[in-house]
């Protein structure tokens, strides 16, 4: 049976790079609650975006279901910033009867910096579909964020590994 692999990471951490790279390795369907908001919302959805963004995460779970019944691998790529959200995913994939597998992108702070920088800047000259992160919003999602820890996620991506522009090809 197909699984599901679900990406853990703070934001501009790696995760949609390495999502590429999983996709291409697995012939797999990435599925992005960015890219789904983004391309219906743009920037725009200020207060609401929390409501959105949790309407989005509830339909992509059916669909993954809908995708891995149907034979394909999927990736999920929105971070799973919390434990108890971490704990949700485990729990549905299980009632579904799906394997599902963590993958935590452990990336220290000053590299997480320059990854914000680098998307801000294709940001701003079109060259990427992703939100700005501008300071209060970095603060906002870094507050958020709940390391696992090694018992909780084994698969570690470190930085290390990878460059958040390599191509992993």
């Amino acid at each position: 049976m197909a699984r599901v692999i679900l990406l853990c990471g703070k934001i501009c951490s790696g995760k949609t790079t390495y999502a590429s790279y999983l996709c291409k390795k697995y012939s797999a369907v990435l599925l992005s609650v960015d890219e789904v908001m983004l391309s219906i919302f743009g920037q725009h959805c200020a207060d609401k975006h929390d409501e959105y963004a949790a309407r989005t995460q509830a339909y992509l779970y059916q669909k993954s279901v809908e995708l891995i019944h149907a034979g394909m691998d999927v990736i999920l790529d929105w971070g799973f910033w919390s434990y108890s959200g971490r704990e949700y995913a485990r729990a549905f994939y299980q009632s579904h009867h799906i394997c599902c597998e963590f993958h935590y992108l452990d990336v220290d702070d000053q590299t997480l910096q320059q990854h914000i920088q680098a998307r801000n800047q294709s940001v701003l000259s079109g060259a990427i579909q992703a939100y700005y992160v501008d300071p209060p919003l970095a603060q906002k999602c870094n507050t958020r964020f709940e390391t696992p820890d090694c018992d909780e996620i084994p698969i570690r991506v470190s930085a290390d590994l990878f460059d958040a522009k390599q191509d992993f090809g």
